[in-house]
């Protein structure tokens, strides 16, 4: 079993006991639990504490393999570790992950993404399924425009796609034409600018420029901050940022 991190007390690391010599963390990971925790944290972290946050988005795998090796002093993920283990020893890149320490920082929350003009503000699960699947082809089938349906599908979010493909399509393919694009932003962007477009990405990549609606059952799953061996005082004081004040940054 690997390590868990354990966080200190707001007493043992309050924010007033930040060392005089600014340090600089590198991070880095997957886009979901980048957009979700550390990009809003970002700015008001640095300002509390003057410390540098240094954010290096990549993939949960390669952001593992980047801490193993030393490049990262923290790794972040929104899909499971074994899976990132797994991957990256298909690389090459032999894992221990008893020498790994993880610790829960937050909860990815994937969204189904809209046009702004899309009159359509609720859908069912059944309804989620017919339009990503092909089965329902135009809006008005389920009180939208007479419109027919754009998927938007993000080639670089293979866990954010998994989850909702097991949760909400049981399993089932995406239609075969479907537009895809790169990142989560990329998929946001694409939706944005596409009224017939429909997506999905997570909450925290949700901004004016898009409608999001949360499906139901929700297509959730943990982000895990994680450190080789024990975290640094300066990560230390990050998870706890993250923790107190940090909770008014992030989207619920």
């Amino acid at each position: 079993m690997y390590k868990r991190i354990t966080v200190l007390t707001a007493a043992t690391l309050a924010l007033s006991t930040v060392m005089a010599t600014a340090a600089e963390i590198k991070l880095g990971g997957g886009g979901a639990s980048v957009a979700t925790v550390f990009n809003p944290v970002k700015a008001p972290f640095e300002k509390a504490t003057g410390n540098n946050l240094i954010i290096l988005q990549s993939t949960p795998k390669d952001g593992l393999k980047q801490l193993w090796k030393g490049d990262l002093e923290v790794a972040v993920t929104a899909v499971g570790l074994d899976g990132m283990i797994a991957g990256a020893a298909k690389d090459g890149v032999v894992i221990d992950k008893s020498s790994l320490q993880t610790l829960e920082i937050g909860i990815n929350k994937t969204v189904v993404l809209l046009h702004p003009s899309n009159p359509v503000t609720t859908l069912t699960k059944d309804q989620m399924k017919g339009l990503f699947t092909g089965k329902i082809t135009n809006w008005k089938d389920v009180g939208g425009k007479d419109a027919p349906v754009l998927v938007v599908w993000g080639k670089n979010s293979p866990g954010q796609n998994a989850l909702f493909t097991k949760l909400i399509l049981d399993g089932e393919k995406i239609v075969a034409e479907n537009l895809e694009t790169t990142d989560y932003k990329g998929i946001k962007d694409t939706v944005s600018t596409n009224p017939e477009a429909i997506g999905i990405d997570p909450l925290g990549m949700v901004d004016e420029s898009v409608k999001a609606i949360k499906p139901s059952p929700e297509a959730n799953s943990p982000i895990l901050l994680i450190t080789k061996g024990e975290p640094s005082a300066p990560v230390k004081l990050l998870i706890n940022f993250i923790k107190t004040e940090g909770k008014k940054h992030l989207k619920e």
